[in-house]
């Protein structure tokens, strides 16, 4: 059926609901990813497809909103296209820019966004659902609505309301002032409040499973003023070097280093290389080495200069650390998990990064920001 206004046919399209209210903008234009920053995945992890943002959940990671927000109704639809097997993905809201130490995923709060799987306790109590929960991730806190049975700070929803694998889902997402309230296909189910960051990036996940995001609009609401400690971290301009599933950008001998779902691992002697040079920069990651390892291991800057680390440098073997290293006109300053580890003051030349292969070393969340000197 058609209308016909001025002698011009005007075909009847179907209008999303998101449109009746003037508050809504689309946060994808249908066509490519702009606005959005993929943190820690391979290009092809999140892509394109007929008017759908599509994470085929590999590697474990996200695609965050290149910008911040607050208070916000965020409208979506969300399809995992197993239908028989477990389907995992997530929507993280006031995340950070970068994934927390030792992890792919940020900090901050997640919607769950969950097909064919359902976790009990002993007692055979539920403790996770598909059907939209909510819950705290990585340092992040929130306080759910209802008690969970394992005092854990997430929010089981009220009732089952998911669709299941092949079929589209509906998320209505308000957050405001710390709290957040999630309508699963029309009905509201689940909610938190005293969350903290109650500001930051929104993202999507990949983990494992490929789904499919469409129609997603938000609406902005006005601040209602966080401290700066209620607020995620600020984007500085950092780079991954490391895309999670394979050492493309790197140099090495043939098996010497195994990746695997955004890790990467020594496995041999040659050491792990950019192919890029670098001059003045910021190189960031997480490392590991094996519990009972005494191994030393080290990181090359450029072509003249490197810098071991030992168990004095890091806090025990067998945790993930987050090594900083700052290369600038007067030397390079080191820090692990924020604390300051001295300061060289030897400067490398342009050249690679560089890490040496050591016992079982493993490494994750490389990221590098350029420096301009003035």
């Amino acid at each position: 059926m058609s209308r016909y206004i001025l002698g011009v046919s005007l075909a009847l399209v179907a209008v999303p609901a998101f449109a009746a209210d003037a508050g809504f903008v689309p946060m994808f234009n249908g066509k490519d990813l702009s606005g959005w920053v993929n943190v820690n995945c391979a290009p092809s992890t999140f892509f394109v497809k007929g008017e759908e943002v599509i994470t085929t959940g590999r590697p474990t990671g996200y695609l965050r909103t290149a910008k911040q927000y607050e208070n916000f109704v965020l409208e979506v639809d969300w399809m995992h296209v197993n239908k028989k097997e477990v389907g995992n993905s997530g929507i993280f809201v006031w995340g950070d820019p970068l994934p927390a130490v030792g992890t792919g995923y940020t900090r901050g709060i997640e919607v769950q966004v969950l097909v064919n799987l359902t976790y009990k306790d002993k007692e055979g109590r539920v403790t996770a659902s598909s059907h939209g929960d909510l819950f705290s991730i990585w340092g992040a806190h929130c306080t759910p609505d209802r008690p969970h049975p394992s005092g854990w700070e997430r929010c089981l929803p009220s009732e089952n309301r998911a669709k299941g694998g092949g079929e589209w889902n509906h998320y209505k997402v308000t957050a405001n002032d710390g709290v957040i309230k999630l309508e699963v296909n029309g009905k509201e189910v689940s909610g938190v409040s005293k969350c903290n960051p109650r500001k930051g990036y929104l993202a999507l996940e990949s983990e494992g499973a490929e789904c499919h995001f469409k129609n997603l609009s938000i609406k902005e609401l006005p601040s209602t003023n966080p401290k700066p400690e209620e607020c995620a971290k600020v984007d500085e301009g950092y780079v991954s070097l490391f895309d999670g599933l394979d050492l493309t950008g790197w140099r090495t001998g043939k098996d010497a280093w195994k990746v695997n779902d955004g890790v990467v691992k020594a496995a041999g002697k040659a050491e792990l290389a950019t192919e890029k040079k670098f001059g003045p920069c910021e190189l960031l990651f997480d490392c590991r080495m094996p519990a009972k390892s005494k191994a030393e291991w080290s990181v090359r800057l450029g072509t003249n200069r490197t810098y071991s680390f030992a168990n004095a440098d890091v806090d025990g073997r067998g945790n993930w650390n987050r090594v900083v290293m700052t290369v600038g006109k007067d030397g390079v300053s080191q820090s692990v998990n924020g604390r300051p580890k001295g300061k060289s003051g030897e400067v490398p030349d342009t050249g690679p990064v560089a890490f040496a292969a050591a016992e079982r070393l493993e490494l994750r969340s490389i990221f590098l920001r350029e420096i301009k000197e003035k």
